[in-house]
Order: C-alpha cells, then structure tokens, then sequence
C-alpha cells in the first residue's frame, strides 16, 4: 500500500495498483460531540494522542482523523467549528507520531486543503470529490483520496432512501466521482472508492453492496474501502439492539468475510478487527502452510 521512496521526509505516500485486496485496518479517530458510537470521547489533545497510540499499536496502518459527525440525522457544522476541532488534533498527532499514515474525513475543500498543509496524506471525502476545491488540494499536494457513495445529506439522508438497482447505481455514481478526480489532476493510483455502507441505504441496499464487492471493484477498476463497524444496520440484521461491543463482534464476522475484496476496513476495533482478519487468512486457500 505505502511507498517510502515516494513519501515527504519519513512520511510515506498512499498508492495502490487496481487490483489491490487483502485489506488493511484504517482506525476511526473522532473529534466530534456527536458521533454515532463514540461522540465527546475525545475531547482533549492526550485523549486523541492516547486512543491514535492505541489503534497504532492494535495495528492500524492508517488513522482516520474526523470532524464534523456524517451519521444518519446529523446536521452540518461549520468550517471554522470543523477545522477548531480537527486541526489542533492533527497537528499533535503529528509532533508525537511523526510517520503515521493520517487521513481527514471531511467534504470541505477548506478543511482539506489545510489538512493537507498540516500533514495529513489522504481525505475520505464522504461526498464522492463534490467539492472540486477539495479534489484541487489532493491533487495539489499528490495526495490520496478515498471518493464514497452517499445519497442525500446526512440529516435527512435515512429518511426513504430509494434505488432502481442499488449495485448499478452506485457502481456508476463511483465511476463519476473518479471521472472526477482524475479531470482535477488527482492521480488514479491514489484513488480509493468506498460504497458508503449506510449512506442512504436500507439494510437490504447494504446487503446487497456487500455481496456485490467484487462487482464493484471490477466496474470502478479501483480498490476499495468498507466502513460497516458499529452501524445499525447489524443491529437490524440481527433483530437485537446490540451495545458497541456486541456491534464490533457482528462487524468483525463481516470485516472477516469482506476482506478479501478490500484494500482497508474502516474500524472503530482495530484489535478485535485484525483478530478476525487473522483467523479468516488462516483458513484461506494460501493461508495455510
């Protein structure tokens, strides 16, 4: 996945061929009162150096440095209330972890141009590169992105989520956000696509994205990132309004069955997911020795 040889300094670049998989574990930092499962846990610099140490030492690869909350019914913040909580985290996490691997999820072509600055080397932009100011600032800073499906705005985006064929769709909604990125100068191998698992979609949607990866990944020719941890769709699934730990054990049975058609899992677990990702190699057909 990373390249030294064409990182700044000690920090390496983010690039990936087209037919990437086996995934790796990007582990969810957020900075937000608000979000779903861990909202106002961090909320000092030595609680986000504390929890980036944690993912980091679990195994983690890349840290996911978030915000402005994207759940379901959430509503938008500003950009100077965005970039007063993401900022000052990023620029500790910098100073006490010199050569991790920081992503920024943001939509905002500000906030990520200023990530950017500060040293982060990949926006998950959840908005799919609407925002060609943010395409303009990876591209500038030969940076990667992560380009995702959603429909609709978060605050209303669950409400009556509807699609013809779900798999097409977005299989072809990703295809315009790469079409887009690479018209902005963004390079195709720092191009990841992601089909936004409970981003208007019904469970039967995400169920149906899941089982279609593979679809995916040949439609776009671009690898993939999965974020299913901790979302309601599992408790739906399973019947059973399940705590964060009984979500992380559901989300690590799928994290096992999906890897091998990703390139990174977004996780709030990173132990509990790379657990899993050992067992199921384990059992692989080329796992075994």
């Amino acid at each position: 996945m990373a390249s030294k040889q064409d990182g700044v300094g000690d920090i390496p670049c983010l690039r990936w061929d087209d037919t990437a998989r086996g995934a790796e574990l990007m582990g969810i930092l957020n900075v937000t009162p608000d979000s779903f499962s861990d909202g106002g846990r961090l909320e000092s610099p030595s609680a986000v150096v504390e929890h980036a140490r944690l993912l980091l030492t679990a195994g983690a690869q890349v840290l996911d440095l978030g915000g402005e909350s994207t759940r379901p019914g959430a509503q938008a913040v500003s950009l100077e209330e965005e970039c007063a909580r993401v900022l000052p985290a990023l620029s500790v996490l910098r100073q006490t972890f010199p050569q991790a691997l920081i992503s920024v999820d943001t939509r905002h072509g500000e906030v990520a141009e200023a990530a950017l600055r500060q040293g982060a080397v990949m926006i998950n932009d959840v908005s799919g590169g609407e925002d060609p100011r943010l395409l303009a600032a990876v591209a500038a800073a030969d940076a990667a992105v992560v380009l995702m499906h959603k429909q609709g705005e978060p605050a209303h985006m669950q409400d009556a989520p509807r699609y013809h064929d779900v798999v097409s769709e977005v299989s072809e909604a990703l295809c315009n956000s790469i079409t887009r990125a690479l018209a902005a100068g963004v390079q195709r191998e720092r191009i990841l696509v992601d089909p936004g698992i409970g981003f208007g979609k019904t469970v039967v949607h995400n169920c149906a994205l899941l089982a279609a990866l593979s679809h995916i990944h040949q439609h776009c020719a671009r690898p993939l990132l999965v974020g299913l941890s901790r979302k309601r769709f599992l408790s739906a699934l399973l019947a059973q309004d399940l705590d964060n730990a009984e979500r992380d054990q559901a989300s690590h049975i799928l994290h096992a069955m999906i890897a091998p058609r990703c390139a990174l899992l977004r996780v709030h677990d990173v132990s509990g997911a790379r657990r899993a990702l050992t067992l199921a190699q384990a059992l692989a057909p080329d796992g075994m020795h």
